[in-house]
């Protein structure tokens, strides 16, 4: 039996034109004109994208999936196709209750479609909350097919129904545990069809989980998820089919692409005996700031491409926040659709100048220059009758950054571009950030990005071990990007004269640990102390921590590449203790 894994980049909510991508999927399987696939299997929700949200609210959209679906049957009449298609849908129940809705998936043939499987397990955590529309599944599904003679059983689970294995994953839904309802079916293969999001080293454990399926159910797992950037969450694909016993999956698409491959299914009296290699992929990339580079890149590109961006804008400080952001942008939508801009002030140094411009030099972007201090003085001769003095002290320096953020807005209104914002997780975590300033943007490319982790990328980025990707994305093979004067220059926002972020922050060696056992173990205060840290550190961090939060809540959305991002996975109040 020959299984195409369809790893493809959905839109959310264009039914039909998501009906589109499935089918061109079973193209890509074409060999000699024919199609060489007797299953085609998408992703959760392939017919809508994942996430969906409140569009699944809209009897529009189910209608349009009812016209998907039916075209996609009579495509398959129309061509003669003696094939199968697994897609993800939205089946509606019966009855008037709420939810209404089962997360589900259809099987569409020639002669006709129906729904075969329902999703058991519904995750509600982190940047989930499928309990709002869905109604939970209380049986396991199979699916019987007849290909060349012989009758495949077929195990099929959506997305978190792969999830079970306390030991690997450290936590698991309460409910059934779909993998062991199937152990009495003698399945020939379990199919799981996801929509899991990237964050880093997420691949690893999902081939665990799905090689820890394989051994229960005594037969391959085939993973298909999807890929591309939808809102702030990134897909990365890296579908795979995997065998009981064996840790090298039999057959690995690659990360971040659009890809189609054919697997070919061994009978269940020797499917374990000689599992075939013949489709093995080896590109899903080793280094984990590669595939964080890639995610972030796809990120980009998804999401203006999807709101209808064709260009971006950003500020361009000579810092290595905006420099990385730079080259994300220039790699995702080609530098000739990026713009920077560079506004000193008077506390700016010549040198951040020119790192700037050399910058914008080396990656081919374009560049302007737009001094503020005119504008600084207007502001200041304006408002201190107001005052009754002269602002000063953080009221100065935040208006040096609210006057950046508001040309950055003019010109990117006035040009249709996506104005990108530069701030980092550390940044916004301690609220050394300001609101309508440097927080002005339609997305916050590295917001999930410790300061840490920035300088490692940028430093991966200027090695030769970032080279294949480099010259693959457009970006030069050799030579540095960054450049050296930007990855030593010690991080300042410049807005007084010498300022550096540790007059105000302890040096991001001892801050992002921190904040990572603060934000993602969600440590208390004590615990902090425990786990080694600074106990003034940890007092003065929760106190910015906290107050803080007012402006998490008005960020423009970030792409999340953590296990926990400030976003829509991030639920704290504003007004508590």
């Amino acid at each position: 039996m020959r299984i195409a894994l369809a790893q493809i980049n959905p839109v959310v909510g264009d039914l039909l034109g998501n009906a589109d991508r499935i089918h061109a999927a079973l193209a890509a399987t074409e060999v000699n004109g024919k199609v060489s696939a007797d299953l085609l299997v998408t992703p959760e929700l392939s017919l809508w994208g994942y996430p969906p949200r409140d569009l699944l609210f809209s009897a529009a959209h189910l209608e349009q999936q009812q016209q998907a679906l039916d075209q996609l049957q009579q495509r398959l009449h129309a061509e003669q196709l003696d094939v199968a298609l697994l897609v993800g849908v939205a089946e509606v129940a019966p009855d008037q209750q709420h939810p209404r809705l089962f997360n589900a998936l259809a099987l569409v043939q020639a002669r006709g479609w129906q729904v075969v499987a329902r999703k058991q397990l519904l995750p509600s955590y982190d940047v989930f909350d499928e309990t709002r529309y869905f109604r939970a599944s209380s049986s396991p599904s199979t699916l019987s097919l007849r290909v060349n003679n012989r009758d495949w059983q077929l195990g099929l689970s959506i997305c978190e129904d792969l999830w079970v294995d306390e030991e690997l994953h450290g936590q698991r839904l309460v409910g059934p545990d779909p993998i062991a309802s199937l152990i009495p079916e003698r399945l020939d293969a379990l199919i799981n069809c996801s929509a899991s999001p990237f964050s880093r080293r997420k691949g690893t454990l999902r081939h665990e989980l799905a090689a820890r399926a394989a051994e229960r159910l005594q037969c391959p797992v085939v993973y298909v998820n999807q890929v591309g950037g939808n809102d702030e969450l990134i897909f990365d694909g890296a579908s795979f089919v995997i065998a009981p016993g064996d840790d090298t999956p039999l057959l690995q698409l690659p990360e971040f692409a659009v890809s189609t491959e054919v697997w070919t299914a061994a009978s269940s009296t020797d499917r374990l005996e000689q599992p075939s290699r013949a489709h093995q992929q080896a590109n899903t990339p080793d280094d984990d700031l590669e595939a964080l580079f890639r995610g972030l890149v796809t990120g980009v590109k998804d999401y203006a491409t999807k709101c209808g961006f064709k260009a971006a804008l950003l500020g361009l400080s000579g810092g290595i926040d905006s420099a990385l952001v730079a080259v994300i942008a220039a790699a995702a939508l080609g530098p000739d659709h990026v713009q920077s801009l560079l506004m000193p002030s008077p506390w700016s140094s010549s040198g951040s100048i020119a790192d700037a411009l050399a910058l914008a030099t080396r990656l081919g972007i374009a560049s302007q220059i737009v001094p503020i201090q005119t504008l600084m003085e207007g502001f200041e001769a304006t408002l201190t009758p107001a005052l009754n003095a002269e602002p000063s002290g953080i009221t100065a320096e935040n208006l040096q950054s609210r006057i950046r953020g508001t040309l950055l807005m003019a010109m990117a209104n006035q040009q249709g571009q996506l104005l990108l914002s530069t701030g980092n997780k550390s940044e916004l975590a301690v609220g050394y950030c300001t609101l309508y300033g440097d927080m002005n943007g339609g997305l916050a490319v590295i917001g999930d990005l410790y300061k840490s982790t920035v300088f490692a990328l940028c430093h991966w980025l200027d090695s030769p071990d970032a080279g294949a990707c480099r010259a693959e994305l457009g970006l030069g093979g050799s030579g540095p990007l960054i450049g050296q004067a930007i990855l030593e220059k010690p991080p300042s926002a410049e807005l007084r004269p010498d300022q550096k972020d540790s007059d105000s922050l302890p040096d991001y060696e001892r801050l992002d640990p921190l904040l990572m056992d603060l934000i993602e173990q969600r440590m208390s205060g004590e615990q902090l102390i425990g786990a080694g840290h600074d106990p003034d550190d940890v007092k003065r961090i929760e106190r910015l921590f906290r107050r803080a939060e007012f402006k998490r809540r008005q960020a423009p959305p970030l792409l999340k590449v953590s296990k926990q991002a400030f976003g829509s996975g991030w639920r704290l109040p504003i007004a508590a203790i």
